[in-house]
């Protein structure tokens, strides 16, 4: 008689820790369509923009760069080789 009454016990027990798991569950799921999607949404629009302005730093840079070689190019030449002997050095010592 000791099965029979374990057997039952055991398959209560698992029903309780099945419903329990599953309200846990709903609990998860809605946390994460309350709160994290949101949150990861904003931090990505968040990089979205950062990335936006850096992109458009850059290209402002580079535009004033190529002013700036277009203007004096004997300039830009001279410091592109005092780049390269400074390299150069570098990589020699």
């Amino acid at each position: 008689m000791q099965a029979p009454q374990t057997e039952g016990l055991v398959n209560a027990i698992a029903a309780d820790a099945s419903d329990e798991i599953a309200r846990l569950r709903e609990k998860v799921e809605l946390l994460m369509s309350e709160r994290v999607t949101p949150a990861v949404s904003a931090v990505a629009a968040e990089v979205g923009a950062a990335a936006a302005s850096a992109r458009d730093t850059m290209r402002g840079q580079a535009d004033r760069l190529e002013g700036a070689v277009k203007e004096q190019p004997f300039v830009a030449i001279g410091l592109a080789a005092l780049a390269g002997f400074l390299v150069a050095s570098l990589i020699r010592r």
